[in-house]
């Protein structure tokens, strides 16, 4: 499906009705945009990855597919590391940008939009972000202040400093295998 685009205010998009059917809708930079529904390699990824973090002993959660509402945007990252003290009581969206941000590339997905949401959450309070692609097998890691690392191989993928988690970007690919 081809996104629809519209210029909309964080405001108004919050009020329409249908943004968290599936695949859930976001408001980037003005544009209200659907995500793509997500290929199996995708959901292994994701799936495999919120298990992964959530397994060690951590003061962060994570969630697939979480709302998190910015100062202008509404994004919904492929998965969410939240400090397990802003998770919200309520069955309600997260304020603020998540503490570590992964997206996933699916085939039909802009590399440059992926960046511009991460860079996005960089500039409201993210400390880090990932970019997954599996076809190149590369994950680039965003840091608030530090350059782009792309990571490959057998190299660690940094996590949050306070997540005692060590993965190489091998052992993630490997999941698709």
């Amino acid at each position: 499906m081809t996104p629809t685009i519209q210029a909309l205010t964080l405001e108004s998009f919050l009020r329409l009705p249908n943004i968290e059917e599936s695949p859930a809708w976001e408001l980037i930079d003005g544009e209200l945009l659907q995500k793509p529904m997500p290929t199996i390699h995708h959901s292994i990824l994701q799936k495999r990855l919120v298990a992964a973090i959530d397994r060690v002993e951590s003061q962060y959660e994570a969630f697939p597919e979480l709302r998190c509402v910015l100062r202008q945007q509404s994004i919904v990252p492929d998965v969410a590391v939240i400090l397990s003290s802003r998770v919200p009581a309520e069955n309600e969206s997260v304020q603020g940008a998540p503490d570590w941000m992964i997206e996933i590339l699916s085939p039909d997905q802009s590399t440059t939009k992926l960046i511009s949401k991460i860079n996005a959450c960089l500039l409201e309070g993210s400390k880090l972000g990932w970019l997954l692609d599996s076809k190149e097998e590369v994950i680039m890691v965003f840091w608030s202040d530090r350059p782009l690392s792309i990571i490959s191989k057998e190299m660690i993928v940094p996590v949050l400093p306070d997540i005692n988690l060590q993965m190489t970007a091998q052992q993630i690919f490997d999941w698709l295998k």
